[in-house]
């Protein structure tokens, strides 16, 4: 199990330690003469020495002379007479005793052969007669060479001997090492096997890898008709809908619209938008088990016409004499929309009231006299009230009624959240739908769910042909990157500066937790404005070569920066000498409002004159003189009513008085006198005569006076308090000062400005750019040219409500050509080559930040793509080259993949980012495997990038890599170490960060670009690697794969295996049998048709197998691919593979063919015997179940209703052998004899029967 790269130290002592690599950490081990099991103290894994550092076995003592080898390289040893001894062994080398005595190997069985692994070089246990095995280390596949092993089991054990033939000498074979025994341990004489295991066929392994990782990838979308409905004229521009969902056939249609006789005369509605209509009203006849009316969703995609067909559904209610709707929606403005689709439908008598511009009292009063019409509402509006108390959805719910049954819309109905509000949210207030069974609910948003032969659906998309996407990567220009760099260094640098101020100033632990998480935020928030203002040179380029095109420019962003902007207009007012800069507001923000301060020290002035009050009230009335109680009581007894002695003069409740006649008690003489007369200590309230004290205490006020021994405590105590007082104001002031200083680095860094206000800037100001966003005023270039003025967006002749229909409008009718839109402001918003307005200009849609969702970045897609243009828009998504950046298109990418499989069925559909998906499980699988390596807990899997094998380039990476995530707060409680490992950084990384990726994404924004990058670049190899065994172990998630074959027919009749209770929607179990095979003429013709193209390389042509498997060699045709060296194989029994082999493995597993003669019966024979029987012979241990590299085959899919019977599925596939058969599999094939297109879960031949009995219930559909 030591590395096969160990080698013995050159020029070694014969008592020298031998050198040897691990094989598990990768550590240089010291291995002592003699020893050649061992452990490592490191890893603790168990291993012997390689072969090449075996010691020779010592001779033994024989009774006979040995028999001389056969081809002897020198004239063999004389043999010694058989009464003499042979001569003994050489004395051993001393060891050190502690070596001798450490642990031996583990887990080595003497019964079973010991081979070592070709990879890891593992030494593992085999049993007799299995000849392929997975090694349970390194996950490799592995076979045996039957020749090599008898040859090994010849040499190492004398008890064997093998069968005749006398095996050839062996070849030595790289891959595959073998060991000879382990000394000292001798394996027992093993009988010969009475049969020779089946050998491996390597070309049925590469094929099996191949069938595993799944089928070609066909069409993703098809072209879309109404498949059951021919009314109306066809959608002004391509539709399609996946392949996915065009096999799933919708419900017959019932309903029979009123208004189509006024639509055939306008043709006002496309026949997609009226099937949707019918669809509609035919769903909303039917109640679910429960009561409530069932719903429709429209998940047509972003520019399909969704609001014209709400508007056709509306004005069909209307006409079935159903008034009231309420319409809602996520943004005000869209009422205009909404008014617009109503009058092309010829809907013009009905009204539409925007809800948010009405009085909070009834609707259907004499003030407001709304009777019917639609209610146009926003979410927002929802929860909105008045002072008093009165809601909007109360407005609502009155008029509506009781009785209601009109249609309710929700459009956009992602927005819509919050139905059960988490806590400290608030809801949506959408749970009002629960009280009303009669409503006809109507959800649209540019998504579906996956229930269309359920007829509650449909779902379609504007074809993407034509339309262009382009992934532009954004260079950091030279004075971006030092910015970078001394931006990352100083974040690094403020994070030491809180941890110290944190423990030396901060009083309050609890708030330690609350300018962390606040330190993180806005640690993203920076470095993603950076990052923007990094692209803006990469979008005034774009922009101005897009309008030299004749072409206009529309540019997505979220963050408009308004807030910041805000803050420092009220911070320097409204003229300011340049544009303000995001991340300096930003962080100036952070460390003002958060940095650790010390108490000031004008609390504990205050504190000691409460004290002083205190001691001023204290023993007030004491010593109070006998002729002073009777005086008292006197008063006391004369307004009292009944003269009971009901009060003692100490018990009293009066307060005492002034009175000049009341008498006091002198403490030192102890004689009587008048209060007037006596001084009163204001400390201690003692009272004496003036000239008592010692020395006498004459001409002071009796309230100022203190006795000598509080005078005495008090100067003690206020000297103490003065220091005390001078110490915390210096801590103080140390503090305010080191964050003043602070404030004055970060004042000073060189930091880019807000990216919206400098584009429109470069862009040449307000008056060529259209702003679309939510910002409610801007910084504009002063009329001298000096300095910038805030001002605000809208005018005296528009309202702010109205600014962005205005800027839109602007940019429809051509007087600006640049727009820049933000997810607050363009909602719904169309800015696409509409045929009916004046700017006819291709759209170039540049999107500078991505959205934080995928719905929200479909929704920014759709602005420029949609129904009636003239021209699909070229999108432009910039990234900069920092690695960190891929955090964000991470997120939208993970949500575009999901959301394509929840709403189109397949993850293919729509613009892909899956290039950027890092946040998957893989992803975390990898990100674990890199943090190991870095924390030195396991090896890397992979070389990181500019390291080589030697081990000091990869102890420097690692430093380097433990020190930049101790400076990103990923690696917790750092140390040096001292001593042994002195120098060394340690720490710990949390167990919920070991496979954060979306923390490791955003912390490492903060990094220099070089440890950036190289862990990145890391990160994303080590990714690769995990996909890539993952595709090859069969355990990819790929989405639904297409089975490609040249025939496919449907064997038998389908049979319905399950009926749901609600819809009556069937589950059934489809047969078809298929060939993949290709025939001689076919794959001649392809060669002689790419030959006369003049297409075909030097390494093109026919190859067959170096090795023959069952007496014959297998055949196959390779061509480049799509990557240089890659190339594109053909078999004769199973087609085209979807891999791609490297010409390394395509060389050294085939070699080419030259005479056609031979490849053609080689072929034709491998096409004829692959009809019945699959690559691994007639001793299959699957038998009949097992179709690797089998031509014809048989396919069982589960069509139709999944969703219900998907447990059932899933746990027949569990008891499965074969890792491919455990995973669920969605598929989907066309029938090549009537075209029938098939979706649904393939079952494998071995799985049915268990399948079947789980759902127990099987019917003949043609029953």
């Amino acid at each position: 199990m030591a590395g096969s790269d160990a080698s013995p130290s050159p020029a070694a002592a014969p008592a020298a330690a031998v050198q040897v690599r691990c094989a598990g950490c990768r550590g240089v081990l010291a291995v002592a003469p003699g020893m050649t099991e061992f452990i490592c103290p490191k890893c603790r894994m168990a291993q012997r020495l390689p072969p090449e550092l075996m010691p020779p076995s010592p001779p033994k003592a024989s009774p006979t002379p040995p028999p001389p080898p056969p081809l002897p390289p020198a004239p063999p040893p004389p043999p010694q007479p058989q009464s003499q001894a042979a001569p003994p062994p050489p004395p051993p080398v001393p060891v050190p005793a502690p070596r001798r005595s450490g642990p031996r190997a583990q887990g080595v069985d003497p019964t079973k052969i010991q081979l070592p692994c070709a990879r890891c070089k593992a030494i593992l246990n085999v049993p007799h007669g299995l000849s392929r095995f997975r090694c349970p280390q390194c996950d490799v596949d592995l076979a045996v060479d039957i020749s090599k092993l008898q040859h090994f089991l010849a040499s190492a054990s004398p008890g064997f001997v093998p069968p005749p033939p006398p095996p050839a000498p062996p070849v030595p074979m790289p891959h595959m090492p073998f060991l000879p025994m382990m000394p000292r341990m001798p394996m027992a004489p093993m009988a010969p096997p009475s049969e020779l295991p089946e050998e491996i066929n390597e070309v049925a392994v590469d094929v099996e890898r191949e069938e595993d990782e799944g089928g070609a990838v066909g069409d993703t979308f098809m072209d879309y008709r109404p498949p059951k409905l021919s009314l109306g004229l066809p959608h002004p521009d391509p539709v399609v809908e996946t392949s996915s969902l065009s096999a799933v056939q919708p419900p017959e249609p019932t309903y029979d619209l009123t208004i189509m006789d006024e639509l055939d005369d306008t043709k006002a509605l496309s026949c997609l938008q009226i099937e949707t209509i019918v669809y509609a009203c035919q769903r909303h006849l039917h109640h679910l088990p429960t009561g409530p009316r069932a719903g429709f969703f429209i998940g047509d995609g972003a520019g399909v016409g969704k609001g014209r067909t709400i508007a056709g559904l509306i004005w069909e209610n209307w006409q079935q004499g159903r008034h009231k709707a309420l319409w809602i929606s996520i943004g005000s403005d869209l009422k205009y929309d909404a008014r617009r689709d109503l009058d092309d439908v010829g809907a013009k008598c009905v009204e539409v009231h925007a809800l948010n511009k009405l009085p909070y009292s009834k609707l259907d009063s004499k003030a407001i006299g709304i009777t019917n019409g639609v209610v146009f509402v926003t979410y927002s509006s929802l929860i909105a009230s008045s002072e008093k108390g009165y809601s909007r959805l109360q407005q609502l719910v009155q008029w509506c009624g009781s009785e209601f049954d009109g249609l309710v819309v929700f459009d956009e109905c992602h927005k819509a959240k919050n139905l059960i509000p988490e806590a400290g949210g608030q809801s949506t207030r959408t749970e009002f739908i629960v009280k009303y069974h009669l409503l006809r609910f109507t959800y649209s948003i540019d998504m579906k769910r996956p229930d269309r032969n359920w007829g509650m659906y449909v779902c379609r998309t504007l074809n993407y042909k034509g339309v262009d996407f382009d992934v532009v990567e954004a260079l950091l220009e030279e004075r971006m990157m030092n910015m970078y760099r001394k931006a990352a260094q100083f974040w690094a640098e403020l994070r030491v500066e809180l941890l110290s101020a944190s423990e030396y100033y901060g009083e309050d632990k609890g708030n330690s937790a609350q300018i962390w998480r606040l330190y993180w935020a806005s640690h993203q928030r920076f470095f993603r404005h950076l990052c923007m203002s990094a692209k803006v040179p990469a979008v005034v380029r774009l922009v101005k070569e897009a309008l030299a095109e004749e072409k206009c420019v529309v540019i997505g962003l979220q963050s408009t920066g308004e807030a910041r902007t805000e803050e420092a207009v009220i911070k320097y007012g409204v003229e300011m000498e340049d544009f303000i800069s995001g991340p300096r507001e930003l962080l100036l923000k952070l460390v003002e409002d958060n940095y650790p301060l010390p108490p000031k020290p004008d609390c504990f002035q205050q504190g000691e004159e409460k004290v002083t009050e205190v001691q001023r009230k204290r023993h007030y009335g004491l010593y109070v003189s006998l002729k002073g109680r009777v005086r008292k009581l006197t008063k006391m007894g004369d307004g009292s009513d009944d003269g009971m002695d009901a009060h003692s003069p100490l018990d009293s409740d009066h307060e005492l008085t002034d009175s000049d006649e009341e008498f006091y008690m002198c403490r030192i003489c102890n004689t009587e006198e008048e209060k007037s007369l006596l001084l009163q200590c204001s400390s201690c309230a003692t009272r004496v005569h003036p000239g008592c004290p010692i020395p006498p205490c004459t001409g002071l006020s009796t309230e100022d006076w203190s006795c000598y021994a509080c005078k005495e405590k008090l100067e003690g105590y206020f000297k103490e308090r003065d220091a005390y007082i001078t110490g915390l104001s210096k801590r103080y002031d140390t503090a305010v000062e080191r964050k003043s200083m602070i404030l004055d680095i970060i004042r000073a860094l060189d930091l880019p400005n807000n990216p919206l206000d400098d584009i429109i800037d470069q862009l040449g100001g307000p008056d060529n750019v259209a702003e679309i966003t939510g910002r409610r005023g801007m910084l504009i270039r002063a009329s001298d040219g000096k300095g910038v003025v805030y001002q605000a967006r809208n005018t005296k002749e528009i309202a702010l409500d109205m600014i962005n229909m205005h800027e839109k409008q602007l940019f429809m009718d051509g007087e600006k050509f640049v727009a820049i839109i933000s997810e607050a402001g363009s909602a719904g918003v169309s800015l696409h080559a509409d045929r009916r307005v004046k700017n006819q200009r291709r759209r170039v849609h540049i999107t500078l930040e991505l959205p934080w969702s995928a719905d929200r970045a479909t929704q920014q897609f759709g602005r420029t793509h949609r129904s009636n243009q003239t021209s699909a828009p070229v999108y432009r998504i910039l990234f900069t080259n920092l690695g960190g950046e891929k955090r964000f298109a991470s997120i939208v990418a993970k949500r575009l993949e999901s959301l394509g499989a929840l709403t189109q069925g397949d993850r293919r559909a729509g613009p892909s980012l899956s290039a950027f998906n890092y946040d998957s499980i893989y992803g975390k699988k990898a990100l674990t495997m890199m943090y190991k390596g870095i924390m030195e807990q396991d090896a890397f899997p992979i070389v990181p990038l500019g390291c080589s094998d030697n081990q000091g380039s990869l102890q420097e990476f690692i430093t380097k890599a433990k020190a930049a995530l101790v400076a990103v707060g990923i690696i917790r409680d750092a140390a040096i170490c001292i001593g042994k490992n002195g120098g060394r950084l340690t720490g710990r990384i949390v167990d919920s960060d070991m496979h954060d990726v979306a923390r490791f994404l955003n912390r490492i924004l903060g990094l220099a670009l070089d440890i950036q990058n190289r862990l990145f670049d890391l990160f994303t190899s080590i990714l690769d690697m995990v996909i890539q065994n993952a595709r090859s172990e069969g355990q990819l998630d790929s989405g639904i794969v297409d089975i490609k074959a040249k025939r496919v027919e449907m064997k038998e009749s389908p049979k319905i295996v399950h009926v749901d209770s609600l819809a009556g929607a069937s589950t059934v179990l489809f047969t078809f049998t298929i060939d993949r095979g290709v025939i001689w003429e076919s794959a001649n013709a392809i060669v002689e048709e790419r030959q006369k193209d003049g297409a075909c390389s030097s390494n093109d042509g026919f190859y067959e197998s170096r090795r023959e498997w069952m007496g014959r060699r297998h055949f196959m045709l390779a061509f480049e691919g799509s990557t240089e060296g890659m190339y594109r194989i053909t078999r004769p029994a199973v087609g085209e593979a979807l891999r791609e082999m490297p010409l390394v493995e395509l060389k050294g597993k085939y070699k080419k063919a030259s005479s056609l003669e031979k490849i053609g019966k080689g072929w034709q024979e491998e096409y004829d015997a692959s009809s019945k029987q699959c690559m691994h012979g007639p001793k299959c241990r699957l038998g009949s179940y097992c179709t690797v590299g089998r031509r014809l085959q048989e396919i069982n899919i589960l069509g139709g209703l999944i969703l219900p019977v998907w447990g059932t599925v899933e746990k027949a596939l569990n008891k499965q052998a074969r890792k491919i058969h455990k995973r669920i599999r969605v598929v989907r094939l066309e029938t090549t004899d009537d075209n029938q297109r098939i979706v649904g879960l393939m079952i494998p031949n071995a799985a049915v029967g268990s399948v079947l009995d789980g759902l127990q219930w099987v019917q003949d559909i043609d029953e």
